[in-house]
């Protein structure tokens, strides 16, 4: 007897690849083995690139609260240390958007830092 292959499961497996690879150039978007190769390319790419994005943030923060610190006369890292020193817990996304949007308040914080 012969075996059968499940020709519905497969076809649907390559839809779904090719579904997820609509939009790209050329054989790319159309054929299946191509398609498979890129688009495994490109998933790791965007779990990468989640990661960098966290990271490239982070630096943004940090170049920011420098910036303000700055201007008040003290480093970014004295300033960082003389937080956790004093107890203070605010995360750098915090504090960036207080410099960059409330310069008054970052201001007093400095202060009350030193």
């Amino acid at each position: 007897m012969p075996s059968s292959s499940n020709s519905v499961a497969s076809r649907a497996r390559r839809k779904k690849i090719l579904k997820q690879a609509k939009g790209f150039y050329g054989k790319r978007k159309n054929v299946y083995t191509v398609a498979k190769n890129v688009l495994e390319k490109g998933l790791g790419y965007k779990y990468t690139g989640r990661k960098l994005k966290k990271r490239d943030y982070r630096s943004l923060w940090i170049v920011r609260i420098n910036a303000a610190c700055r201007e008040e006369g003290i480093s970014y890292s004295q300033f960082m240390g003389k937080l956790t020193e004093k107890g203070l817990d605010l995360n750098r996304k915090v504090l960036a958007d207080l410099a960059m949007n409330e310069p008054e308040s970052f201001k007093k914080l400095v202060a009350q830092v030193k």
